[in-house]
């Protein structure tokens, strides 16, 4: 197994001012991973450290899966059931107008890297492109708010002291009475990504089929929140 490289440097300047650019346009997602490149750490060293250690990931390092390619496989999830994880999955990119490839574009241009050899690469590029599995099986949308939650969330599975960085930038931008629902969110979020199974080492390939109800409890994501959504301009908008 290749080794990992030297502690990744930390560029907090470099965070801040993709943390500007990202409160000006919101849907600028390449903005996420550059602030998540630059506080990262050692955060993903620990987490494939954690992943290789599990059965489930011992079998997709072993079978170099690449779960990019069954997610970009739209004819076969939409033969899956009615009420699968893999259908509902199918509709929500179809109704957000995004594929699996847009999250693969917007961490290039964010100049994320996943050089850490072959196993190292397989990992982040899963993590990455699980993100919008994660919208589904949370029931957060892809509106400001649930974003926000999404990251709270993924913040108390990851570590991920950039993640973290993001989330108590919102936190501190809602402060005041009229924050204190989105405030309430984000600690939703954090608490219910507690309270989960770890999402990083779930076999995704397999729950595809399977229905997503019960993939929620098997995930123990716990209820589905309830919040009016907020859209940036310009956001394809929810189905009624």
């Amino acid at each position: 197994m290749t080794p990992p490289n030297p502690r990744p440097r930390i560029r907090p300047l470099e965070a801040w001012r993709a943390l500007r650019e990202l409160f000006r346009n919101p849907d600028d997602t390449k903005q996420v991973f550059r602030i998540i490149d630059a506080l990262s750490g050692r955060a993903g060293e620990r987490m494939f450290e954690r992943f290789r250690r599990t059965g489930t990931g011992e079998r997709i390092l072993a079978e170099r899966r690449s779960l990019l390619g069954v997610l970009s496989d739209r004819e076969a999830l939409l033969a899956l059931p009615e009420g699968s994880l893999g259908r509902a999955y199918a509709d929500f990119t179809a109704r957000e107008e995004i594929s699996a490839d847009g999250l693969v574009a917007a961490s290039v241009e964010g100049g994320r890297r996943f050089d850490l050899g072959e196993q190292r690469r397989l990992f982040g590029e899963r993590l990455r492109d699980m993100h919008d599995l994660w919208h589904v099986v949370t029931g957060y949308g892809r509106d400001l708010l649930g974003e926000a939650a999404l990251l709270a969330f993924s913040y108390a599975q990851t570590r991920n002291r950039g993640i973290g960085f993001i989330v108590a930038m919102a936190w501190w931008r809602a402060r005041g009475a009229d924050g204190k629902p989105f405030r309430d969110l984000l600690v939703g979020g954090y608490r219910r990504g507690r309270e989960a199974a770890w999402l990083p080492a779930a076999d995704w390939e397999a729950l595809l089929a399977r229905p997503l109800e019960e993939v929620r409890r098997e995930l123990r994501v716990g209820p589905l929140p309830e919040y009016v959504q907020v859209r940036s301009a310009g956001a394809p908008q929810l189905a009624s």
